[in-house]
């Protein structure tokens, strides 16, 4: 990076920017020598003194050299990798152009020429907003001749609620923000909107991102009653996290070691863009990061638990106490009074329980429950369900009716079935079909639509003599864990000639309540003395009725964004990343690698991400600064300085301009951290407003355009794409903020399923960073135009080309839908001329006169919506040049 090359006695004598590193005969003046002498160099690696004299008397010889040093091919990085070293010095009155004009021309190329003004107009508000200007937007720019016009039009655009929006979503791709758990069960977060929202108003207010960082991992440590800060620390539970409850320590232990790596991962790889993660299990085979670094991070993040908690301003949380202070006091007084008559009759039920058992029948069991009967004369039986044993919906996997040994409710034999309620799957008819109930299968299973009363009616091929009924939800006893749950409680067997009168036979009266709390309570009662059990019965209704009350008052505002708790055991180090398999106990620190800090084994919890935030965005860690000014250039020419943003280690790409790099970074932090100004700067280069025109022999030389010969065009984004898509039709809601919409329909079975839209209405027409993002879940347009799903972080979007994005973009239903929208929208804003129109909003220009033709060829043909279709299919619609 200095230029010095160590390779011949030549180079070394010439030196680098700062002059010779030797001077022969003479150590004391050799800058090379001073260094090695002092220890400063090689860096963190200092030389035994004996190698050091060594050195020093070798120059003083003359500094004798044949033939030239066999150059070593790197095998992993050391603490003197480039990204690792202080920011380098910034030339006076230097410019961004200055630098890259530098490297174009030391390759024999120049940039091109400014683009016109349509074409700046454009690429400026989808970079800054990822919407298209308007017509009037773009008539007005093309005739501003002051000197300043496009520096008020970048001003104008830093200054839109669009900007955090677009922004703000490239960071939720940077951090894995998503709005579902992942993992097997994959449950919505519908609190995890908070955070979203933060981070646009985070952009849109221009919040030094130093603070910005500091608020992602210690937001509640430095809120101040600020929920809006507080919130900040959503960043560290953006990621996935398992829900399903685990009893064995070695998977415990792992589920929590997962949540631990994501969130190490995500820092590392966000903030200071490195692959900690790799250190997990042994020294980072590529990197200058020990494994103790690893279990360092780890313990910063022990206290970190998933879940929601309270963001509520102070007044928020003064107005519910207000309200819920008197109804809790009261719920604490029943409860009190019957925990007293409970403890009061705790003799006498021990002492009773066997024989009051004794007089119950036993309870529903999910592997068969029979209700017999003397025989009744029925075409129709019906099991009336009117609560289950947990409240939820109660899945059944058959249900039999007997008449002798035979049972008479089969498909086969000719029976009907039909329950009230079936719960709906959109990718699979028969998923939970009723028919099930008689198919004489044990491995297929009716659901309701919920938990709330319902029938199931089985109708016989003939009236006969039925004396049994029973029915199951798990006959073989193999899915406890997974179907286990709601069994029919409280029901009733009913029989019918006609369907009209009918006729209770059996019910469940007399059986054993399945849930223990419900079986305590009937063992209570049955003790209880006649007042005794009215006293109790009065006191069960008070509290139901208080309960009622406290869940009818307004709660504070929550969000997903994590709790904390002081970790009740040490971090250890986990030899081979193997959870059963502990070394010693490792405290919080940051990386070995960079002057840092290492906290008491048993620090606040608190004091341990305060301590890493800190760090991580001190002055003196060169990573920060380096790695934000390269994803905010990434995001503005579609490839960073670095071309893997968050990989600034060894297998990650070198700098292509690290003079550049350096730059920027410096002013960043010049601007206080503050992002808006050097977008400016950015984009007031000459580099950012020049042509992006193909040049065959520039592209023979550089044919990624990586030097900056020209602007690169580049695809937009899914989002940017629907979203222009609302915008030229006329339908795109501005609405800020809040709970998001959702592209899919959701259903839980233990596990959650999602089913796309097929058709969309006006709910979903807010702009898409608003969209619900479950993680696996893509909706067709935006996963095939590469929209990340969220499950990792997503610093550089792939950007495919394939056959279906065209079909998804020519058929899918919410496209065609909305160039009807945009076909009435022509009509009503210019009935004379919908084909200027449509162009103008489309491509920010006027139709060429071939153009012209052609559409209104088109049209007569085909309808005007068809010649919407067409523009919004056309590349010049999805493409930024």
């Amino acid at each position: 990076m200095g230029g010095l090359v160590l390779e011949t006695r030549a180079g070394a004598l010439k030196g680098g920017t700062k002059g010779p590193a030797i001077v022969p005969g003479n150590s004391a003046a050799s800058p090379l020598a001073k260094r090695v002498l002092e220890g400063t160099m090689p860096v963190g690696n200092p030389l035994p003194s004996s190698d050091r004299q060594l050195l020093a008397r070798w120059i003083d010889t003359g500094a004798p050299w044949s033939g030239a040093i066999a150059a070593v091919e790197r095998k992993r990085a050391g603490k003197d990798w480039w990204s690792l070293q202080p920011l380098g010095p910034v030339e006076a009155g230097a410019t961004i152009d200055q630098y890259l004009r530098r490297a174009l021309s030391a390759k024999g190329l120049k940039m091109s020429v400014e683009a016109d003004r349509r074409t700046l107009i454009r690429r400026a508000t989808f970079d800054l907003l990822g919407l298209p200007p308007s017509p009037m937007e773009v008539a007005a720019f093309a005739a501003d001749t002051r000197p300043d016009a496009y520096e008020r039009l970048i001003d104008r655009l830093l200054m839109s609620p669009a900007y955090g929006e677009r922004w703000g979503r490239h960071w939720m791709d940077v951090i894995r923000f998503g709005e579902s758990h992942g993992y097997e069960q994959n449950h919505l977060r519908p609190n995890a909107w908070p955070f979203r929202d933060y981070i646009i108003r985070s952009f849109n207010r221009d919040k030094p991102f130093d603070r910005v960082l500091q608020e992602h991992l210690a937001g509640d440590v430095l809120a101040d009653g600020d929920p809006w800060v507080s919130v900040g620390t959503g960043f560290l539970v953006a990621g996935p996290h398992d829900t399903v409850g685990n009893q064995n320590e070695m998977a415990r232990r792992q589920q929590r070691a997962d949540d631990l790596d994501d969130m190490i991962n995500a820092t590392a790889s966000a903030f200071l863009g490195l692959t900690v993660n790799c250190a997990k299990c042994h020294d980072h085979k590529f990197d200058p990061i020990a494994q103790t670094d690893y279990y360092r991070m780890q313990a910063v993040f022990a206290g970190v638990i998933h879940g929601e908690r309270e963001v509520a301003t102070e007044q928020e949380r003064r107005a519910y106490e207000q309200q819920a202070g008197p109804v809790e006091r009261d719920l604490a007084a029943v409860g009190k009074e019957l925990n007293a008559i409970r403890e009061e009759a705790a003799g006498a039920v021990k002492a009773q329980r066997e024989a009051i058992l004794a007089r119950y029948r036993p309870a529903p069991d999910a592997q068969l429950t029979e209700e017999a009967f003397p025989a009744q004369k029925a075409r129709l039986v019906r099991l009336a369900i009117d609560a289950t044993s947990t409240g939820g919906p109660a899945a059944l996997e058959e249900i039999e009716v007997w008449s002798g040994q035979t049972n008479v409710a089969l498909a086969s034999a000719g029976a009907k079935v039909r329950a009230s309620s079936v719960r709906r799957a959109d990718d699979d008819a028969e998923a939970y079909s009723d028919q099930h109930l008689i198919d004489g299968r044990f491995d297929r299973r009716w659901f309701p639509a919920d938990g709330k009363p319902v029938t199931i009616t089985v109708e016989l091929p003939a009236e006969v003599a039925v004396q049994r009924v029973s029915w199951s939800r798990d006959r073989a006893g193999g899915f406890q864990g997974r179907f286990g749950g709601p069994i029919p409680n409280v029901y009733r067997v009913e029989v019918s000639g006609d369907g009209t009168v009918w006729k209770q036979v059996a019910s469940s009266k007399g059986r054993l309540p399945v849930a223990e709390a419900q079986r305590e309570r009937l063992l209570l009662m049955a003790v209880l003395p006649g007042e005794k059990a009215r006293q109790f019965e009065a006191a069960e209704a008070r509290e139901k009725s208080l309960q009622k009350q406290l869940a009818a008052i307004e709660k504070p505002p929550a969000g997903y964004v994590g709790r904390f708790e002081q970790p009740k055991e040490p971090a250890y180090l986990l030899k081979r990343g193997s959870v059963m398999d502990r070394g010693e106990p490792v405290p919080a620190g940051s990386l070995s690698a960079l002057p840092g800090f290492e906290l008491d084994l048993n620090a606040p919890e608190s004091e341990r991400r305060l301590a890493l935030a800190r760090w991580i965005t001190d002055a003196r860690n060169p990573l920060t600064p380096r790695v934000l000014a390269n994803r905010v250039w990434h995001y503005h020419f579609g490839r960073g300085i670095v071309g893997t943003p968050s990989d600034f280690g060894f297998n990650g790409e070198r700098p292509t301009h690290p003079e550049l790099l350096d730059y920027l970074a410096s002013r960043l932090i010049a601007y206080g951290w503050r992002l808006k100004p050097l977008h400016k700067e950015i984009m007031m280069s000459a580099a950012y407003r020049q042509s992006g025109s193909y040049d065959e022999s520039s592209a023979k030389v550089d044919s990624e355009a990586r030097l900056l010969w020209r602007f690169p065009p580049r695809r937009l984004e899914a989002e940017a794409i629907r979203d222009s898509i609302l915008t030229v039709s006329g339908k795109l809601n501005r609405t800020m903020g809040g709970p998001g919409f959702r592209l899919f329909r959701y259903t839980v079975d233990n596990v959650a399923t999602y089913y796309p839209l097929e058709e969309f209405g006006e709910d979903t027409w807010r702009r898409a960073v608003y969209q619900q993002a479950a993680r696996s879940v893509r909706s067709e347009m935006l996963g095939q135009y590469d929209c990340p799903d969220s499950s990792l972080p997503e610093p550089k979007r792939v950007v495919t080309t394939s056959p279906l994005q065209a079909l998804a973009l020519l058929n899918n239903s919410f496209l065609i839908g909305q160039a009807k929208h945009f076909a009435g929208r022509l009509l009503r804003e210019s009935p004379d001329d919908p084909v200027g129109l449509a162009f103008q909003l489309a491509y920010g220009r006027e139709p060429e006169a071939g153009e012209r033709a052609a559409a209104k060829t088109l049209i007569a043909k085909h309808g005007l919506a068809a010649f919407c279709r067409a523009l919004l299919n056309s590349n010049e619609f999805v493409y930024v040049m």
